[in-house]
């Protein structure tokens, strides 16, 4: 068209374009869903990834060291007692001779152990708990709030060390200490989460259409809940570490001659002022399981959260 001259509009110029309705309908770009959106947020977080990378970092080496160490993680040899790094013993020798290296990650084999038992069954005992009391509602639910006051009122640290000095100390001592009352506040954040589903409008849809108890927990509740339950997971597992270590560290966890993080630390300190370095192996693999679940879960939290996408 010239430069100032109007523009003539025709009746061809209106006639639709030809298309074909398969191809109307096709859906331009990759398939996506809540799973890929959350997993394409996380990759974006460098922290949260170096965190993730530095779990299964641990995790491999945990069960992969004591197989390439050479050394079992109880063989003594009195000759080389307290025998710092070198190319037979890269993290040295502790007071008894027995390599450190094999003993840091079978320490740390049954530290996650640990963590991840007590964790998964805190989740589940929480998830059901919190469910059921706030599904059915009423005096149900009103019971079982109370006992989670009570529960809530006792400090979790003297019913663990209570627990701990009147069973015999061991593996499932020390995870059963732990989940007395490490559920109630997953129990709590499950209980207000389902308590604002009950009112959402698919859940009285489903309701009203005459969806049975059993379908509206497992189709509607349930995998509402299940980012929630898995960023309380993550938070849930460096907790449940730390309080292995600190009743290795006072000496009501982990009994010789099996050896845990906390136990190490604690054999560790000990020679702090001449021998360092029994102390910083346990205690560095330690602090980076601990910070690197608290960087997954803060990402994890955000990636999973559907208001955080852009």
């Amino acid at each position: 068209m010239e430069t100032g001259r109007r523009a003539t509009l025709t009746p061809e110029m209106f006639e639709p374009v030809g298309m074909d309705a398969q191809e109307g309908e096709r859906i331009a770009g990759p398939p996506s869903n809540f799973w890929r959106d959350a997993w394409r947020r996380l990759k974006r977080n460098k922290v949260a990834l170096f965190g993730l990378v530095s779990i299964v970092f641990v995790v491999a080496a945990a069960y992969i060291g004591p197989l390439i160490s050479g050394y079992g993680p109880y063989a003594q040899d009195l000759s080389v007692r307290l025998q710092g790094s070198s190319s037979e013993h890269w993290f040295g020798t502790d007071s008894f001779g027995r390599d450190l290296f094999t003993r840091v990650w079978q320490g740390t084999q049954i530290s996650l152990y640990i963590a991840f038992l007590a964790a998964f069954i805190d989740i589940a005992i929480g998830i059901g708990y919190g469910a059921i009391s706030a599904y059915y509602g009423g005096w149900i639910d009103s019971v079982m709030q109370r006992i989670i006051e009570i529960l809530v009122g006792i400090p979790n640290l003297v019913v663990v060390i209570l627990v701990m000095i009147i069973l015999q100390p061991g593996i499932l001592t020390i995870t059963f200490a732990l989940v007395i009352t490490g559920w109630v506040g997953m129990a709590r954040l499950v209980r207000g989460q389902v308590m604002q589903l009950k009112e959402e409008e698919f859940f009285l849809a489903a309701r009203s259409l005459g969806a049975g108890t059993g379908r509206l927990i497992w189709k509607h509740l349930i995998p509402n809940i299940v980012a929630i339950a898995i960023i309380n997971l993550m938070f849930t597992i460096p907790n449940a570490i730390f309080f292995e270590a600190f009743l290795s560290f006072i000496g009501l966890g982990i009994t010789v001659p099996q050896a845990s993080l906390g136990s190490l630390v604690s054999d560790g300190y000990k020679f702090l002022q001449g021998d360092s370095y029994l102390l910083w192996f346990p205690a560095g693999v330690l602090c980076l399981l601990m910070i690197s679940f608290n960087l997954l879960a803060d990402g994890l939290r955000d990636a999973l959260d559907p208001r955080m996408k852009k």
